[in-house]
């Protein structure tokens, strides 16, 4: 398939979920003010957060809320990445369109790929929107950011959680259930990984844990070029641990739902809901 035909054929994907998202227009909105109430409850939380640990984790000059504002708008790459095959899955499963779309002479990579873009295009808008209000109310200001580093560590990010989200929704095509690998993924995460505090507090065990899943990378990398300004010298660390993970990770996924889909295709469960 030439790389024109494929391009096109994401695009499609992405039409077709632009179409869906466009029908909800007052969950956009309700959405908006959800996340300015997240940013409102960090700036106020940093007021009475003090401590001499989180500190000396913080960069030079930095609060406690830009560091969580950043920790919890990035996240959110881990979560949309956890869930956004499981639901396009599950939306083609209710629709009757599952087994009509793996005929096709569309590649799985493609239908995996086309299928992802646009929840994580609208999440690249979320954060703007979140960073937006953090800066216009309530003084979130990246001075001497690195944009590029940033935008490094995000696309390796997005490649090494791609990989956990095509995993569960091998789990999802096979079983037809709620994951509880994918909650346990999530929680264990938000619990290690520095979303709302710096790994550096944790217990020595939990530390270790915290090193062996990729959003601790992420988030180390991104606070890094965004409040640091850190350069490529400091990033390349976090950047090739998710590149490692992305290398392990994505093969291994697809290797597991082709499995998946041979196998529901044998037992006559593929389009089952």
């Amino acid at each position: 398939m030439s790389a024109a035909r494929t391009l096109r054929k994401i695009a499609a994907f992405v039409w077709r979920d632009f179409l869906i998202a466009r029908g909800y227009r007052l969950a956009l909105i309700a959405q908006t003010v959800e996340e300015l109430f997240g940013v409102a409850t960090f700036f106020y939380l940093s007021r009475f957060v003090d401590s001499p640990q989180l500190e000396r984790a913080l960069p030079a000059g930095r609060s406690y809320f830009t560091f969580a504002l950043v920790g919890f708008a990035f996240f959110d790459y881990l979560s949309v990445s956890m869930t956004a095959f499981d639901s396009s899955l599950e939306e083609a499963r209710q629709n009757r369109t599952l087994e009509a779309l793996l005929v096709t002479q569309t590649p799985l990579p493609v239908i995996l790929a086309g299928s992802a873009v646009y929840p994580f295009v609208a999440l690249a808008l979320r954060t703007c929107v979140y960073l937006g209000l953090g800066a216009i109310f309530f003084g979130f200001a990246p001075r001497g950011a690195n944009w590029f580093g940033a935008l490094a560590i995000l696309l390796a990010s997005i490649l090494a959680f791609a990989g956990l989200g095509i995993l569960s929704a091998s789990y999802q095509i096979l079983f037809k259930r709620g994951n509880p690998a994918k909650w346990i993924v999530l929680g264990v995460s938000s619990l290690v990984s520095g979303m709302m505090y710096p790994v550096s507090v944790l217990p020595r065990p939990l530390q270790i844990l915290a090193r062996m899943i990729p959003v601790t990378y992420s988030l180390d990398g991104m606070r890094a070029a965004l409040l640091a300004g850190a350069g490529w010298g400091r990033l390349w660390g976090s950047l090739m641990a998710l590149l490692a993970f992305a290398a392990v990770l994505i093969p291994l996924s697809f290797a597991v739902f082709g499995w998946a889909l041979r196998r529901t295709k044998i037992t006559g469960t593929l389009t089952h809901i």
